[in-house]
């Protein structure tokens, strides 16, 4: 769910506070992720801008690969990144362990997605990033409005039904995005890694910690409405979140679990792009579900719960609303600390389908986009996963 977030945490406990800090607040290349990372791996690929119903303006990405002989564009997929993340983050490693130039590689229309909020996607028809009302938003907007508008986009543009993927918060908004029937028949398939709908069993002790603390009203409380961690009141905040409290010299294992192959010696190449910011709505409604264990809108209280929804508690998304028809396909670790193999479990017995597992017990929470060996683990089983549903003869 909020893996970069250990980003900065394991940076700050590796690495001199002042040198972090400002390697954190200096400028991050943000021209176009097509500019930054993608053509200098010489993919093809070109920008476009989409609006949402309630005005955000969101950049989509579109990649194929330039390397051997041109093959037959085979059916869209879209990347849906997670929390504090962009659509970057499928870019990272290498173009032989990056799942976005992979899928390119084998002739998959590449779409990568980047919600409201994220670098790449910060504008508004009317808002400024300055105005609070920018960053009233949570996770079930960016399901509701920003991904349905993509699988739209993408079903119109390419005319096909479309794949989806999503990793931890992608996945959230994955799996409310498909209680909408509109949603769901515009896609073909959907292959979720760490897949999250319930958050009771976290057990990532910083996470705990934080929740504990109730970090989400902290930061209401310095009049934040954005969480943008190259801030330097955010920064500050960070490094002393755990000065006497806990033990967190291994920020990867608090913040996420233990993850078996991720190269944390990366980390300042990854600080280069990550974290992006997000809204401290949508934090506030992550710890409404650790707190409260369920998977339902954003509780704004008793009066204000009566006057949005019509009733005194927010309605839950259903999970058995989601097409018995629509395959599926989750890919999950036993030491994540955030998609806790009891909430997968109680994720699969709310289906109404048996989705196809991949489960690594080595894995955690970040393996499942930064491993060096994704590709052979995870990835291979996801593309084999959809060629069973799209049977191309040129593939």
């Amino acid at each position: 769910m909020i893996w970069l977030f250990f980003a900065v945490l394991t940076a700050l406990s590796t690495v001199s506070s002042a040198v972090t800090q400002s390697h954190l607040l200096r400028v991050s290349p943000v021209n176009s992720l097509c500019a930054d990372l993608i053509r200098p791996a010489n993919y093809s690929c070109t920008e476009h801008t989409i609006e949402t119903k309630d005005g955000y303006k969101l950049a989509l990405q579109r990649v194929a690969s330039s390397h051997g002989p041109k093959l037959q564009i085979g059916p869209p997929v879209l990347l849906q990144h997670g929390l504090f993340m962009a659509g970057d983050v499928w870019f990272l490693n290498s173009p032989k362990e990056s799942l976005g130039f992979i899928l390119a590689d084998h002739g998959f229309d590449v779409w990568v997605g980047n919600v409201r909020g994220t670098r790449y996607s910060y504008g508004h028809v009317t808002l400024s990033e300055t105005d609070k009302e920018f960053w009233d938003w949570s996770w079930q907007d960016l399901a509701m409005y920003d991904l349905a508008e993509m699988i739209q986009y993408l079903y119109s543009v390419s005319n096909s039904k479309v794949f989806l993927v999503g990793h931890s918060q992608g996945t959230i908004m994955s799996f409310a995005a498909l209680t909408q029937p509109h949603v769901a028949d515009m896609v073909e398939a959907a292959a979720l890694l760490c897949p999250i709908s319930y958050l009771d069993h976290v057990t990532a002790p910083l996470v705990e910690r934080m929740v504990f603390m109730h970090l989400d009203q902290m930061v209401v409380a310095l009049g934040l409405h954005q969480l943008n961690f190259r801030s330097a009141t955010l920064v500050k905040l960070v490094d002393s979140l755990c000065e006497g409290h806990m033990d967190c010299t291994d920020f990867l294992t608090s913040i996420t679990g233990t993850n078996c192959c991720f190269n944390a010696s990366k980390i300042e190449y990854y600080l280069d792009y990550e974290p992006h910011p997000s809204s401290v709505k949508n934090i506030r409604h992550l710890f409404q579900m650790i707190r409260k264990g369920t998977f339902a809108q954003y509780d704004y209280g008793y009066f204000k719960n009566l006057r949005v929804y019509g009733m005194s508690k927010p309605p839950e998304f259903k999970l058995s609303l989601i097409p018995a028809s629509l395959p599926m396909w989750m890919g999950y670790g036993g030491t994540d600390g955030l998609a806790d193999v009891k909430d997968v479990e109680h994720t699969l017995a709310e289906l109404p389908t048996s989705p196809e597992l991949l489960y690594l017990e080595n894995y955690g929470h970040i393996d499942f986009v930064l491993s060096a060996s994704a590709k052979e683990d995870v990835y291979k089983h996801m593309i084999q996963f959809f060629r069973a549903r799209r049977k191309f003869s040129s593939w």
